[in-house]
C-alpha cells in the first residue's frame, strides 16, 4: 500500500510536522538549532527568514538574542504566533530593498515552489553583499522505513538536485549532508501524526500506521546549502 502526498496549505499540518520532529528527535540538535548557531557564528545582525511558520528559528536563538530576525510567511494563521516582527508575504515579491539582509534562511520551504527560482532570485537581491543564503531540503528517501506504506513524492527542490539550483543563482555553495536515524517514533500514534505532517490524508495515515511496528526508528535525509552572494 503505497500512498501519495496530499499537496494542501493547512497550517495545521505545519505546526504538527514541527511538533513531531521536536517531540521524537534523539540523540541530535535539531536544524532549527543547527541553522540558528550557524547565524550567530557568523555574526549576522539582521536575518530573514522566509517561510517562518510559528517561528521554530526564532525560539532556537540564544536569549537574548544576539541578531533581529524578521519572519515572513503566507500564511497569517502561523505568522499570528510568530514574534515580532514578521510580514505577511510571498518569496517570489520579497517586500524589502534590495541589500537590506546580512542573511537569508529558508528551512524545508522551497519544495511548496513550483519553480524555486524566483525566489531563491528574490533572496539574493535582498541580501547584502557577502551576505549569506542558508536553505534545507529533504531527499526523495528521506524516511526509508516509512517505503513499505508512504515515499515522498519528487518535489521541484530536493535535497538531490538543491545544490543544483542554488549553484543557478549565486555560482557557488557549500553542502551539508545527513543521513542518520534521528527520530523513533514509538507507537502507531506518532506514525500517524509523522504521516500526516508528510501531507498523507489523515484516515490514510491512520491505516498506514496500522501496518507498520513499533517502536519505529526513522532515518533523515537531507541537506542544507549554504551559498554567499
Amino acid at each position: 500500500m503505497a500512498l501519495t502526498p496530499d499537496y494542501d496549505s493547512d497550517p495545521e499540518r505545519f505546526r504538527l510536522a514541527g511538533r513531531v520532529t521536536r517531540k521524537y528527535l534523539i540523540g541530535a540538535r535539531s536544524l532549527h538549532d543547527h541553522v540558528a548557531m550557524k547565524l550567530v557564528n557568523t555574526g549576522a545582525s539582521l536575518v530573514l527568514d522566509i517561510g517562518c511558520g510559528e517561528g521554530a528559528l526564532s525560539a532556537a536563538l540564544p536569549r537574548p538574542a544576539p541578531l533581529r530576525l524578521v519572519g515572513l510567511d503566507a500564511s497569517a494563521a502561523l505568522l499570528r504566533a510568530h514574534p515580532r516582527p514578521c510580514v505577511r508575504g510571498d518569496a517570489l515579491r520579497l517586500p524589502f530593498r534590495d541589500g537590506t539582509f546580512d542573511a537569508a534562511v529558508a528551512v524545508n520551504m522551497l519544495y511548496h515552489l513550483d519553480d524555486p527560482g524566483p525566489a531563491l532570485r528574490e533572496a539574493r537581491r535582498v541580501l547584502a553583499p557577502g551576505g549569506m543564503l542558508l536553505v534545507s531540503a529533504i531527499c526523495r528517501n528521506d524516511s526509508p522505513e516509512l517505503s513499505p506504506v508512504w515515499r515522498p513524492e519528487p518535489t521541484p527542490f530536493d535535497a538531490e538536485d538543491a545544490p543544483d539550483r542554488v549553484c543557478e543563482v549565486f555560482g557557488e555553495v557549500e553542502v551539508e549532508r545527513w543521513d542518520a536515524p534521528l527520530i523513533t517514533l514509538p507507537d502507531r500514534a506518532a506514525i500517524r501524526d509523522y504521516l500526516i505532517a508528510r501531507r498523507v490524508p489523515r484516515p490514510q495515515a491512520a491505516e498506514a500506521a496500522a501496518h507498520l511496528d513499533t517502536p519505529l526508528p526513522v532515518t533523515k535525509r537531507g541537506s542544507l546549502v549554504v551559498a554567499r552572494r
